[in-house]
């Protein structure tokens, strides 16, 4: 399992199958978390075969979390089930403020 300081984490890739409806949705509410938390963290949206390799921690739906771990390897990916309640993107604002590791879920 792949962790990360939260010091050392500067890219948060938000994925989805196309990279264009929900992954745009999402890395836009998490932009606006962690400007709002003061994190100096660049937040992005792409499609989960297209992450960059700097990228640090992908956020992806449960069903396409295996595909983002193949494709990033380097990063630390956290998987959600609901757009709706994204416990994901609660969880790593968390502990990026408290300044706690990152590590991926199993869900």
């Amino acid at each position: 399992m792949v962790e990360k300081a939260a010091a050392d984490v500067r890219l948060v890739v938000f994925v989805c199958e196309a990279g264009m409806g929900s992954s745009l949705i999402g890395a836009n509410q998490l932009k606006k978390r962690v400007k709002d938390a003061g994190l100096g963290i660049n937040v992005i949206h792409a499609r989960v075969g297209e992450i960059p390799p700097e990228t640090d921690v992908v956020i992806a739906h449960e069903g396409l979390a295996e595909r983002a771990r193949s494709a990033a390897p380097q990063a630390v990916v956290l998987s959600f089930r609901n757009f709706l309640n994204n416990p994901a993107s609660d969880l790593l604002v968390t502990r990026l403020k408290a300044g706690e590791p990152i590590s991926g879920n199993g869900s």
